[in-house]
């Protein structure tokens, strides 16, 4: 990266990607780095030789993109594609249901320059990318205020912290709405006593076109336009943004039926009165159960503090941890919260790893170990050294994921919108011709006898204007467009918080139908920490001499089992010789010249090509390697174990010569986790009927772990495009598979699956990338949770969707037979179908991980 000082004085800056295929070497990056830094406005030049691409940070009042695109081309290379799009996140605490979002979407598609907008009521979130050539911040924020929401700005000094703070502090039933919904409430209160108990006091204050207004009227029409001045207001922005929602059309009730009293003759007031107040109601109990389900991710926020003790110049300081930088060291006594993602410099503790991991035991914590913030040092003095700032650490990014996680829509999620757009025109029209047709049909009364009850469906205006409004009430699917969102956040949410985090709702819901698993051996199954069991040399040569020589190919591996055999050498003391033209063989071993002399080191197969016989190959049990004559297979020292018993013993056996002779053998093992059998076993019990073990390793190995963990099938001796094809296969044939790996080696599979599970996710970036569920701890109880809790979300789900498309037909078809009027069709299908289906989705946060050890 080249930052240009000339450009770094201004803070407003943008940034543009260029797409520079030419680009394909470090000098052609240099050239391009030399003519674009040479620009006033330049601040920072960022090529990418592997991707050919070229970011620009510039300030826009001084340069344009197209002249940074002339210096690319007079550098010599051809721009393809620019990409200055820019992304921003608004908090929209009052941006709670569908019709919420309506309208925001409604009004920004208005404006010039939006790519891509997003809106997700249940975090109250508006996700805008745009060109910032034709629009900016400040016009979105406009935009979105004027649709009837206030946008809460974000400047640098403010946290997210702080976002919580104040989302707490909007406290639903001491709001000025809430206020206005009990004095509408009790004027309607007051009229009705005043009407029917009081009826002396119901005397007649004015007269209008014949129609004589009265004192109960008088408060019925205060309740109606104090509780329904939201409402109002609401509407008229739907109008603004061209939305046919629930505000509109509710405004058009309450307005109507006001109208209508004074053109049917018969008041209608009341009707106008309890629609405001139940429908305000209703409204407020939708926030508070949205607020329940956002508070689920608050708690997530939580665990991070907000200050943190440093060592700076040798004295103590308390600083906010959004100003903690990496190198600074941060103290930490027994009981705190660990403020930042580090490494420990001084002390020793146990740490409560829970709220990142789910791990149920406190993890002993000493000097080089890493650790996380949110988590809590239970008993010793640590003083840990900051490696990533506070938008940076494990748990930042955690929270990040969640809230992006609900992004992506469900298959039921886009069912829902496809229902939902056909739902609510349908409806309306419905409720139109419910209100105006029978009038002009019936002549006088018609009495309908039904299961012994007589239905009257009379003539007269004023009975179907009243049912006509309890149907367009019902018009209104909110519950049922919430339904899915508020149960995705439930689940993923309650699911962070126990160690598994989950990166889409589609992933959530996929999980639970899948009827095949695949699992990685080592690291997976196994504890994925390789130790050196054996080191037998051949002929002449000593175990040091063999350790050496294993020990010098491996170290420029990174494979575990190379790890392992380096790491037994530095603890023996065993010195290793340098090596020159190192070769990794893809899933055999490695080849390097050491000593003048070309060595292998791997598996059996490679010496296998190079010619070499191994069926008369024993390891014998005082430490020695017989070579047995004339291919007899008879044993030529007592107690010795042929290659293939040592692989049933679950050892992986390593090979080390040259291509004429075996110099010895090293084995390694890795034990199983103990509870993995338990973990299959669940799996089985909740209806897994297949799981697969893959592994590069040997036949023989790979059963013997096989058969240690309980899996029902065991795939050995797999490159890592053979697992990746595996998969497809067991996908294909049980129509639905998730593979669970260590989401580095293991991508192609992961990315194949149909759910990829990386383990021992925290603080791995690349696990958390590579895999669609990640486990930030080890944990393999964690997976049948998971798929208990996908399980359930997909059961919540349904029973969300069906139970608000049901109810709401159930009682449409009441409203012709005057079996359900206004306030069932608010309380029972609008504010109880909403809280009900957010209850519902909360019970997803009750399901324990504990259950499934």
């Amino acid at each position: 990266m080249i930052t240009n000082a000339a450009g770094s004085a201004g803070p407003e800056t943008r940034t543009v990607k260029l797409d520079v295929p030419g680009m394909d070497c470090p000098s052609c990056a240099e050239k391009i780095v030399n003519s674009v830094s040479k620009l006033d406005g330049v601040v920072t030049v960022e090529p990418q030789v592997m991707t050919g691409t070229v970011t620009i940070e510039y300030l826009p009042e001084t340069v344009a993109v197209d002249t940074l695109i002339e210096r690319v081309q007079a550098a010599g290379y051809d721009v393809e594609s620019r990409d200055d799009r820019e992304t921003e996140r608004f908090d929209v605490p009052a941006m709670d249901c569908a019709s919420c979002a309506g309208k925001i979407e409604n009004a920004l598609d208005a404006v010039a320059g939006i790519r891509e907008r997003e809106t997700l009521p249940t975090t109250g979130t508006v996700i805008v990318t745009y060109d910032p050539g034709q629009t900016s911040r400040t016009d979105l924020v406009a935009t979105i205020e004027s649709a009837g929401y206030e946008v809460e700005e974000t400047g640098p000094e403010t946290t997210e912290k702080d976002l919580v703070e104040e989302s707490r502090a909007r406290d639903v039933w001491l709001s000025p709405r809430t206020l206005k919904t009990w004095i509408g409430g009790g004027l309607l209160l007051v009229g009705l006593v005043l009407e029917f108990l009081l009826s002396g006091l119901d005397v007649t204050l004015a007269a209008f076109l014949g129609r004589e207004f009265g004192t109960a009227e008088l408060f019925y029409l205060a309740g109606a336009v104090i509780s329904g001045e939201q409402i109002l207001r609401n509407g008229y922005y739907s109008v603004r943004t061209r939305s046919l929602d629930i505000d509109l059309l509710m405004s058009l009730g309450i307005l109507g039926a006001i109208t209508a009293s004074l053109v049917f003759g018969e008041a209608l007031y009341l009707e106008a009165g309890m629609l405001a107040v139940l429908f305000s109601v209703a409204e407020l109990m939708e926030e508070y159960a949205m607020d329940r389900a956002r508070s689920s991710l608050r708690e997530l926020m939580d665990l991070s503090p907000t200050t943190a003790t440093i060592r700076r110049d040798g004295e103590e300081t308390t600083v906010p941890v959004e100003e903690l930088r990496v190198g600074d060291r941060a103290i930490v006594r027994p009981g705190d919260r660990i403020p930042a993602d580090g490494t420990v410099v001084e002390g020793e503790s146990a740490v409560n790893q829970a709220p990142i991991t789910g791990e149920s035991v406190p993890v002993d914590k000493t000097d080089g170990d890493e650790v996380y913030a949110g988590t809590i040092n239970e008993e010793g003095y640590l003083e840990v050294e900051v490696t990533a700032e506070a938008e940076d650490s494990t748990l930042a990014r955690i929270v990040e994921l969640v809230e992006d996680a609900q992004r992506d829509k469900t298959d039921h999620e886009q069912f829902v919108d496809r229902f939902a757009g056909q739902y609510t025109p349908v409806v309306v029209t419905l409720a139109v011709l419910i209100a105006a047709v029978p009038p002009l049909l019936i002549d006088g009364s018609v009495s309908l006898g039904i299961g012994g009850q007589s239905l009257v469906f009379a003539g007269d205006w004023a009975t179907w204007f009243k049912r006509g409004l309890a149907l367009l009430v019902l018009s209104c699917p909110c519950a049922l467009v919430i339904s899915t969102p508020v149960s995705v956040v439930s689940g993923i949410t309650s699911a962070a918080k126990n160690g598994v985090l989950i990166k889409g709702g589609k992933h959530l819901e996929s999980v639970g139908t899948v009827k095949a698993a695949a699992f990685d051996k080592t690291g997976t199954l196994t504890h994925g920490e390789l130790t050196v069991t054996d080191v037998v040399p051949a002929g002449g040569e000593s175990r040091e001499s063999v350790l050496s020589v294993a020990a010098s190919l491996e170290a420029r591996s990174e494979h575990p089992i190379a790890e392992a055999i380096v790491g037994a050498a530095d603890e023996a003391d065993v010195a290793t010789g340098d090596v020159s033209a190192f070769e990794s063989l893809t899933g055999k071993g490695v080849r390097a010249d050491l000593d003048g002399e070309t060595y292998f080191a791997g598996k059996p197969a490679l010496f296998e090509e190079l010619g070499l016989s191994l069926d008369t190959i024993r390891v014998a049990s005082d430490g020695g390697v017989a070579i047995e004559d004339s291919g007899s297979h008879e044993t030529a020292v007592a107690g010795g174990k042929t290659i293939e018993e040592l692989q049933g013993d679950g050892k992986t056996v390593i090979l080390v010569g040259t291509e004429d002779r075996i110099v010895g053998v090293v084995a390694v093992a890795d034990e199983v986790r103990p509870e993995a059998k338990r973990a299959i076993e669940r799996f089985h019990d909740l209806g897994v009927e297949h799981v697969v073990m893959l592994t590069g390793d040997n036949e023989v190995t790979a059963r013997a772990v096989g058969e240690t963990a309980g899996v029902d099938e065991v795939r050995a001796e797999l490159l890592p495009e053979e697992k990746a094809e595996t998969v497809a296969a067991l996908d294909e044939e049980f129509g639905g598979v998730m593979m669970v790996g260590d989401g580095v080696n293991d991508a192609p599979a992961l990315a194949t699956a149909t759910v990829g599970v990386a383990m021992g996710a925290a603080g791995t970036d690349t696990a958390v990338e590579s895999a669609d569920v990640a486990l930030m701890g080890d944990e393999l109880s964690k997976l049948p949770y998971l798929y208990a809790l996908s399980g359930k979300a997909n059961g919540v789900i349904r029973e969300n969707i069906w139970g608000s498309i049901g109810v709401k037909a159930l009682l449409a078809v009441g409203v012709p037979f005057g079996l359900v009027n206004v306030a069932v069709a608010v309380v029972v299908g609008d504010m109880g179908m909403s809280l009900g289906v957010t209850t519902n989705a909360l019970r997803l946060a009750r399901i324990n991980p504990d259950r499934f050890e």
